[in-house]
């Protein structure tokens, strides 16, 4: 069985927390915080091919039901038709840091 690692960061008020959490209706949010404000990127899983990143909210005491709403809608509009979600393209890897001679794919989605 695989491992996941989970980290945690630490609250203002001393209390943990975990970097990434569930939120509701298979939407996730991943926390960062940037000179003290926090921010919130609400994801979705598309199967075990991706994680879709829907959009970023600044965040106060909790994540407005509003903005996972707006989750939930784009997760339901992308499972419809993912490859219109999605730009793929090749890249050599050296621009991604990797050996120059390996091609890679990278997968982008997008709200269209």
């Amino acid at each position: 069985m695989p491992v996941t690692a989970v980290v945690f960061y630490c609250e203002d008020d001393g209390t943990y927390r975990p970097e990434a959490d569930y939120l509701r209706d298979d939407i996730y949010e991943l926390r960062a915080s940037l000179q003290g404000i926090p921010y919130r990127i609400l994801y979705f899983f598309h199967g075990k091919v991706a994680a879709v990143l829907s959009h970023g909210v600044i965040k106060g005491q909790r994540v407005p039901a509003k903005a996972i709403n707006e989750a939930v809608e784009w997760k339901r509009k992308f499972a419809q038709d993912p490859q219109r979600h999605t730009y793929e393209s090749s890249v050599e890897s050296s621009e991604l840091g990797g050996s120059p001679e390996r091609k890679e794919k990278r997968r982008l989605t997008h709200h269209a």
